[in-house]
């Protein structure tokens, strides 16, 4: 009996830890299910809380844009413009601008629209020389929705701007903010004409300076765009980037994109170049370039070490021309310009934005490095005959040999027929031009293989004939290119 009730004993006390165990581990799976349910239910629950986007920035605290908006849209404009179309690849024609243009056909006329800035109550306009360019027929309207015709004043392919005017008086007008002051990270508006919407204003900051994104094409081209990420697109082209106290300190000209819209990256021509090329062809109808006189070329970590400098800082002067503004102050094949005016140059794109601001014959302060050392020089600019003359569309001159009063063609002349330059037949007496019939109104673009524009290029090409005989190239105004061959 004793040994059945320890051996009942035993098993029963076993049979409790058995239970007991098994209870534990019961609680415990219980518990983990629970947790792991709970923390599933708790991840799931951060997930659908989190942001689908996350803003990169935030506007700050106190930053009011509508002053500047309400300042800007009277005073940006609806440009439309009608070209006949000439020929069946006028896509060619515009180039990488093409997709700035609204509508590909309407019959034979050719419809694009594009925005422009009010600088003057008397009816000047600035805005894109891409979206004026050719145009047969220019119609602004305004922001209260009134038209009017246009008629273009004069352009320049080279920095992409032109200058149209209106009859109309005391119309609301921009002025011009300083863009070289311009910081990165600084607010700013664009406000233009996207997809043919009027008045729209979208808001950004100032991404980078003095950029060259290459769409000129034109070695003279200057390009030291304002990048900015306010959003831009087809029909802002033209159209006013300004700060936040409502000042112009950019014309919207261009976008990179994959797909021909906005993607975060907009380009605006600077307002200080904008200032001095309306000046110019105010003045004088054709815009007076400055040249330093140099060839110049960036400078990169590679090219640092292998000039021996200390910093990767300004740009490398590979030549210098004869006599030019440069030589004669003194700078040398070698120097590296850090400088100008006081203001660093790291960059050609800025060097090209800074002298694209002043006239020939005026002086600029440049600093160099030479062997690791500062030095700081006067240059006097010159424009591109190497002197310091203004040059007017309407001066003109006689040449005896091609018996004709020549002038040089003016922007209009030159949009229109789509050359660079050339020299325009304005009178014709004795001499060769008659000999070969060509009538006044030709524009005489080449001889011997060089390009005219100017009473001192039309002498250096008729010298350059070896042959006793005289080649030249031109076209007339109705877009017919010719050429002649003459002997002396």
């Amino acid at each position: 009996m004793k040994t059945f009730l320890k051996s009942f004993s035993g098993a029963a006390l076993a049979t409790i830890i058995i239970l007991a165990a098994a209870a534990i581990l019961i609680h415990n799976s219980v518990d983990d299910t629970s947790n792991a349910v709970n923390n599933e239910a708790l991840a799931l629950n951060e997930y659908r809380q989190t942001p689908v986007h996350r803003a990169s920035y935030a506007i700050p605290q106190g930053i009011d844009f509508t002053e500047a908006a309400e300042k800007t849209v009277n005073a940006v404009v609806h440009i439309t413009t009608e070209m006949r179309v000439k020929t069946s690849n006028y896509d060619d024609f515009f180039g990488p601008f093409r997709h700035y243009f609204g509508y590909p056909n309407r019959g034979n006329t050719f419809v694009a629209f594009g925005s422009g800035v009010i600088i003057t109550p008397d009816g000047y306009i600035v805005t894109n020389n891409h979206v004026v360019e050719g145009a047969d027929k220019i119609t602004v309207i305004l922001n209260n929705k009134k038209e009017l015709v246009a008629t273009l004043v004069g352009n320049d392919p080279t920095t992409d701007l032109a200058l149209i005017k209106v009859d109309d008086d005391d119309l609301v007008y921009l002025s011009y903010g300083d863009s070289d002051v311009l910081k990165v990270g600084e607010w700013v508006l664009a406000v233009g004409n996207p997809f043919n919407l009027t008045s729209t204003v979208t808001a950004g900051i100032v991404s980078a300076k003095a950029r060259n994104i290459n769409i000129l094409g034109a070695q003279s081209s200057i390009e030291s765009f304002i990048q900015t990420d306010a959003v831009v697109n087809r029909g802002n082209s033209g159209g006013a980037l300004v700060n936040t106290s409502g000042e112009l300190v950019g014309i919207n000209a261009a976008i990179a994109s994959h797909t021909g819209v906005y993607e975060g990256y907009s380009f605006a021509i600077p307002a200080n170049i904008v200032q001095k090329v309306v000046a110019d062809l105010m003045n004088y109808g054709e815009i007076q370039r400055a040249f330093i006189g140099v060839q110049i070329r960036d400078i990169d970590a590679d090219f640092a070490s292998e000039l021996g400098l200390d910093e990767i800082q300004g740009i490398y002067v590979a030549s210098v021309v004869d006599h030019g503004g440069a030589f004669d102050a003194g700078i040398r094949e070698g120097d590296v310009i850090v400088s100008i005016d006081e203001r660093p140059i790291n960059s050609v794109s800025e060097l090209m934005g800074s002298i694209a601001q002043h006239n020939p014959g005026e002086v600029v302060q440049v600093a160099v490095n030479r062997d690791n050392s500062i030095k700081s020089y006067e240059v006097t600019l010159k424009n591109q005959e190497n002197n310091t003359g203004i040059v007017k569309t309407a001066d003109s001159f006689y040449n005896d040999l091609l018996g004709a009063t020549l002038q040089k063609a003016s922007s209009n002349d030159l949009s229109k027929l789509g050359i660079n330059s050339g020299l325009k037949v304005v009178d014709i007496d004795n001499g060769i031009l008659r000999r070969g019939g060509i009538s006044n109104g030709f524009i005489i673009t080449e001889i011997n293989g060089v390009d005219v524009n100017s009473e001192t290029s039309l002498a250096r090409a008729i010298n350059n004939s070896n042959n006793k005989s005289v080649s030249l190239r031109g076209m007339y105004p109705n877009g017919t290119r010719v050429s002649y061959e003459f002997m002396l």
